[in-house]
Parts: C-alpha cells; structure tokens; sequence
C-alpha cells in the first residue's frame, strides 16, 4: 500500500518520551499535525532536523500546527534527546516499526530507517509528504510551506 497526498492518513498510537500515549486522532478537528520519521536519536542528521523543527516551532504553533518525530528508539532515548536539545514537540517511540510500515517510510540501502515528513490537516488527511534522507532542514520549510496552503 502506498499513501499518497489526498489519502486518509493511518491512525495510531504510541508511547510518547514521556510515557503517555499519543493518537493522531486526539488532534482531529484541533490541529493540523506534522508527523516527521527520523532514523534515530542524537545522531548528526537527526539532531539537525530535530533543532531545525525546534527552532521553528513558534511558527508551526502560529500556524495551529503541533509537531510529532517518530523514531525506533526507546522512551528513555527520546527523553534524553528532548532534554539535551530542549526539545519543545512530542517523540513517539515506534520501537516495533509498526506505524513506519504504516506510512510506508522507505528504508535507505534496505537498512536505515528512512526520513519523511507528513502534513496531515485537521480531518486527518494527508495534504503534503517530503522524502529526503539528506536535506535535513528542508524537511521543516516544506511542512511550513504545505501548511500555509492549508484553508484556515
């Protein structure tokens, strides 16, 4: 199955850093939500992205927008990544992989946990995806970018 823009965008659940559970659905009708898979806590690319969001989440709040990074890796991991790059969005842990198959977020070279990044409006449908495994901060200009299209 392929997602695509204009698709219903897959609902989950997952444990957040700091333990409570997440659904996309608790934004439904509230929020326009940037969901944005990443490999993996405190690594290079990774922290680059994660700053880049948290430089601009004031933008993102401004927008009616709430950000959400999902990774592989464990609460703890997520919670020291937040903490030590003061982190102001949600991690979600997806330790299974589960929700990436979901969203069908590519593996690089069949091995590395692949780096998307999800506009889903307030009904839940997907309006904008931007795939690139090395273009770390034009993950955050293309959501802002797809969000202002957004009809408010």
């Amino acid at each position: 199955m392929t997602i695509k823009v204009g698709d219903k965008a897959p609902e989950f659940t997952l444990p957040s850093q700091d333990g409570t559970k997440v659904s996309l659905s608790d934004f439904r009708s509230k929020k326009n939500v940037v969901v944005y898979f990443y490999p993996k806590d405190d690594t290079p690319g990774c922290t680059k992205e994660a700053c880049a969001f948290r430089d601009k989440y004031q933008v993102f709040t401004d927008t009616d927008a709430e950000v959400i990074g999902i990774s592989g890796d464990s609460k703890k991991s997520h919670k020291q990544f937040a903490t030590k790059y003061n982190l102001p969005f949600t991690l979600l842990c997806d330790e299974s992989n589960k929700v990436r198959e979901l969203y069908d977020v590519p593996a690089t070279l069949w091995i590395l946990p692949g780096r998307v990044t999800y506009v889903i409006d307030k009904e839940g449908i997907i309006r904008h995806i931007f795939d690139s495994m090395l273009e770390f901060e034009a993950h955050v200009k293309e959501a802002l970018k797809a969000l202002k299209a957004i009809p408010a």
